[in-house]
């Protein structure tokens, strides 16, 4: 189990370095004589037809959010089914301390957002956008830190980041569902209820799953519900052990989450970055900034996420509800809370729900995110390099 997480950890760090690196490309993309082709590339209309009886035409950037993010919320998915039956979270006092903290973690920056969007109806579809947490990028920081930082404050990061993106799934299926198609959901509820007897029954063939899921997307795209939710969906009915056919146990929820890992990791959240986060800051002023959109966003994201992640769970242990791990002190917890405002690309897809054209706002919301998020990893970092070189000199004068 050690192995697994490690190499889990190790993953995701390396895709949150490249994340970083994808984002500076996009920005470049868009504010050179590179602007152009950037827009037409993203606008590109891609159109998957089966005769007259479906099709679906959307543009690339549409296709990234909407298909390309249904295999990371799969991937999702799994990872809280595993580690809700067999992991870190199968036990309650595992489950509790890094979900008091997600809670926190997005009341706060929620609270901040409707302070100053109050009135504003339209403004107010954001509230969501500074509650997310985008994993790849904080564990990427960490990982920056090595040994300055105990295993056991990486995997309260995990943990945390599995909530918090659990959240994002609720928040999404309730808030951002558009006008429902009755025909589209009753053949959605077909695939769902195949999907189960496959479950209950055992079938341990993945392609079976996979054909099913497909089509499945298909109909809760044309439902009106975000059709990254069908990841989910299909996460939660893939067995997590069976019987082959040549009669050995095999863990189909493993197979499927190491063979898309990687997928996810080097390939759909790159290629999510560098469709989203490519913002024309050219025309961009300072008056631009100066509006509640993107106060909201930024001290949601800032203030918001470490003040309610380290308010929540230090009452929590005071109280005696929760204890801390093992090896990690408060300025720790503190350092990670702060890490939490990282939300990048999850805040990013929140946001391309809530306004589906940003130029409503100058394309402000998108600054305000990485503003918020950038400032969290600088902090989050600085707080954890100073505790870490504590630890070390602490470290070594006990083993001189």
């Amino acid at each position: 189990m050690k192995i697994l997480v490690r190499d889990f950890l190790k993953k995701e760090s390396s895709s949150g370095l490249i994340l970083m690196t994808v984002t500076i490309i996009a920005l470049i993309f868009s504010n050179t004589f590179l602007s152009q082709f950037y827009t037409t590339f993203l606008h590109t209309k891609i159109e998957f037809r089966v005769g007259d009886f479906l099709e679906i035409s959307k543009p690339l950037i549409l296709w990234v959010n909407d298909g390309l993010m249904a295999i990371f919320f799969l991937m999702i998915g799994l990872e809280i089914k595993r580690e809700l039956i067999l992991g870190h979270l199968s036990s309650f006092s595992n489950v509790i301390f890094p979900l008091i903290a997600a809670i926190g973690g997005m009341v706060f920056p929620a609270l901040i957002f409707f302070i100053f969007n109050y009135g504003d109806d339209f403004a107010l579809r954001g509230w969501a956008i500074p509650t997310a947490t985008d994993i790849a990028f904080a564990l990427g920081v960490l990982s920056l830190l090595g040994k300055r930082v105990p295993t056991s404050l990486k995997v309260f990061l995990m943990a945390l980041a599995i909530f918090d993106d659990l959240g994002a799934i609720l928040i999404i299926a309730f808030f951002y569902t558009a006008e429902l198609s009755l025909n589209s959901l009753f053949f959605a509820t077909i695939c769902i209820a195949i999907l189960f007897l496959f479950n209950r029954l055992k079938i341990p063939y993945l392609s079976l799953y996979a054909l099913v899921g497909f089509i499945l997307w298909i109909c809760v795209l044309k439902t009106g519900v975000h059709a990254t939710l069908t990841g989910i969906i299909l996460a939660f009915t893939i067995p997590l052990h069976v019987i082959n056919e040549r009669r050995k146990r095999v863990s189909p929820i493993k197979t499927l989450e190491h063979f898309i890992h990687n997928w996810v990791a080097y390939f759909i959240l790159p290629v999510f970055a560098f469709v989203n986060a490519g913002i024309d800051l050219r025309t961009l002023s300072v008056s631009d900034m100066n509006n509640s959109v993107t106060y909201g966003i930024v001290l949601g994201l800032f203030i918001g996420k470490q003040l309610g992640v380290f308010t929540f769970v230090y009452i929590s242990v005071k109280l005696g509800i929760t204890k801390l791990p093992i090896n990690v002190t408060w300025r720790q917890i503190y350092g990670v809370s702060v890490l939490t405002g990282i939300g990048f690309t999850m805040s990013l897809f929140i946001n391309s729900l809530a306004y589906v054209d940003s130029s409503i706002f100058s394309y402000t919301d998108k600054v305000a995110i990485l503003i918020g998020s950038f400032m969290s990893g600088i902090l989050g970092y600085l707080i954890l390099l100073n505790t870490g070189k504590r630890i070390i000199i602490i470290h070594k004068l006990f083993h001189f």
